[in-house]
């Protein structure tokens, strides 16, 4: 497995990827780590599983999922990778979307042995992480650095395999469009995220402010931010 390769980018969505790779419809699905479910949305609604459950572990962020009412076939459920609350071998796909760094470092190992103990033989665990480089990272460095985090995610994932818990597919590299439409947006979108309590002062602020409008151009800040998946399947 490896963490980068600069020589293997596709060009695709993450969910041209998905479409791909996954077999959903009429699947039942976990989603791991929903956020703000916008992807979960498009999940439901694109491939139409038979019941897709999302989980948040941000209380603030999944009070706020419980409120939408136009999904039937989703389960919005509070809660961590490392104690998921179904039962084995009852789901079909697993998809961690950019949120398995966010895993405390001590519970990413037994975060997947869960996701393998809930998937059917056979089942999938798409696994998607952002990489260590590029513009945006260079912003978000500045006041959350993630290149711990997301290498301990990355070991996690070649230990799990290593040893036997899953099997390793494929590993697909890609690159993700982010953009805002000023500082504004990037303001209330990043740095004032619920799951996460950033420490800025002043100083750091106005530096990166500054950074930011480096970016910006006609419409807004447009950043490629590379990503990789790791796609494993549970053996049997």
């Amino acid at each position: 497995m490896e963490i980068d390769n600069p020589e293997a980018y596709q060009v695709a969505t993450e969910l041209e990827i998905i479409q791909r790779v996954l077999p959903l419809e009429n699947a039942r699905i976990l989603e791991l780590g929903c956020g703000k479910a916008a992807m979960t949305r498009r999940l439901s609604q694109r491939f139409h599983p038979s019941e897709l459950i999302a989980t948040e572990v941000d209380r603030i962020q999944h009070d706020i999922n419980l409120k939408i009412d136009d999904l039937p076939n989703v389960s919005f459920v509070y809660g961590g990778v490392e104690d998921i609350a179904l039962l084995d071998n009852s789901v079909d796909v697993v998809l961690m979307l950019k949120s398995l760094h966010h895993v405390p470092s001590e519970l990413m190992a037994q975060g997947l042995k869960e996701v393998c103990r809930v998937l059917k033989p056979g089942g999938l665990a798409y696994i998607s992480e952002p990489i260590y480089r590029g513009g945006f990272n260079d912003i978000l460095k500045l006041f959350h650095d993630e290149q711990v985090v997301r290498q301990s995610a990355f070991d996690a994932l070649q230990s799990c395999v290593s040893d036997g818990l899953f099997e390793l597919v494929e590993q697909i590299f890609f690159n993700v469009t982010v953009d805002f439409a000023d500082f504004a947006a990037f303001e209330d979108q990043v740095i004032k995220v619920t799951h996460t309590e950033h420490k800025i002062d002043d100083v750091l602020y106005e530096k990166i402010k500054a950074v930011f409008i480096q970016h910006m151009a006609d419409g807004g800040a447009y950043f490629s931010s590379p990503s990789r998946v790791d796609l494993l399947k549970k053996p049997g």
